[in-house]
């Protein structure tokens, strides 16, 4: 990641009236947004676009919270997103996920305390970031544990937030005060 942000988030008083609007299902109870926001409605037309599918994945996704957040967390460190990984250690704690679930995703489907359907979640997460495929082992075995629109909904779940961590990697944005 850049020592300092390629991009900077925008404040509100640079946003547009169009961007008002884009931000307005991101904005928090104090008016302020989180700096992904603030950063990718830099280019109004892709955020506009984005945030439906974004809102799908994280909110309306048939995969239970937990599991998506098991997901989320393992992709945010295979890709070296500082701010992915602190931004859903709050989310992961609000699931219900403890403090040793979170750290143990660093260590993968490998560390014991896994379901066997939280490790195909694992392995499935570790094979997309390195081969852009599941193998016919790991699909098998999430099939065992997983509806199939469960199964889709967790390659979508990691294939948007692999292309968020690139994003969040490449425009340098900054971790949220807080995080």
């Amino acid at each position: 990641m850049p020592k300092a942000p390629r991009l900077a988030p925008l404040k509100p008083e640079e946003w547009t009236d169009e961007m008002r609007a884009l931000l307005a299902p991101v904005t928090r109870r104090n008016g302020s947004v989180f700096n992904i926001f603030a950063t990718f409605v830099r280019n109004p037309t892709a955020f506009k676009a984005f945030l439906p599918w974004a809102t799908h994945v994280l909110n309306h996704s048939s995969l239970p919270p937990r599991e998506r957040e098991i997901l989320i967390l393992r992709t945010g460190h295979l890709s070296g997103s500082d701010y992915e990984w602190r931004q859903h250690v709050r989310i992961a704690r609000h699931v219900g996920m403890n403090d040793a679930d979170i750290a143990r995703v660093k260590e993968g489907a490998a560390a014991g305390g896994w379901t066997a359907g939280e490790r195909a979640l694992l392995a499935l997460a570790d094979e997309l970031h390195a081969r852009q495929k599941a193998s016919d082992a790991t699909w098998a075995e999430l099939a065992r544990h997983f509806r199939e629109e469960q199964v889709m909904d967790a390659i979508f779940c990691v294939g948007l937030y692999t292309a968020i961590a690139m994003a969040l990697n490449s425009f340098g944005v900054e971790v949220d005060a807080g995080l």
